[in-house]
């Protein structure tokens, strides 16, 4: 924002030597320049945590870890509670899981994919409630 300003107020003056445009091509250089890295942390201690900080790895893991025991929620909701819904739809006596449509077995698949929209949908309203309660 500096430097538009600077180049709009300097084609508004004229320049009248090669010192005056030299002088304004530095004040222009100096305002492009970024400021230096800050230098790293020394030690591998200062490096580990500046690791862990950078990375989030602490909140990765924890997400890491809600996810599989939610996961396994929802696979036994789905086991225990959707799939004997969806089995009053079959002939009497069939399982899902050993269902076949001609010589193909579709059963295992329809209960991944089963299982699948309930996951994403869970996740779905999971997310939603975060945003919800500006939880990010």
């Amino acid at each position: 924002m500096a430097l538009k300003s600077y180049i709009a107020t300097s084609y508004l003056r004229p320049m009248s030597s090669n010192e005056d445009m030299l002088a304004e091509l530095r004040k222009i250089r100096e305002l492009l320049e970024h400021p230096p890295p800050p230098p790293p942390a020394k030690g591998l201690i200062a490096e580990f945590k500046a690791f862990l900080s950078q990375y989030k790895v602490l909140a990765l893991a924890i997400a890491f870890v809600f996810a599989i025991y939610l996961g396994g929620l929802v696979k036994a909701l789905v086991s225990d509670l959707v799939l004997p819904i969806v089995s009053f739809a079959l002939p009497a006596g069939t399982n899902i899981n050993t269902y076949m449509v001609g010589p193909f077995g579709v059963g295992d698949f329809a209960n991944a994919l089963i299982t699948f929209l309930v996951v994403a949908f869970v996740i779905f309203m999971m997310v939603k409630l975060a945003k919800r309660f500006n939880i990010e």
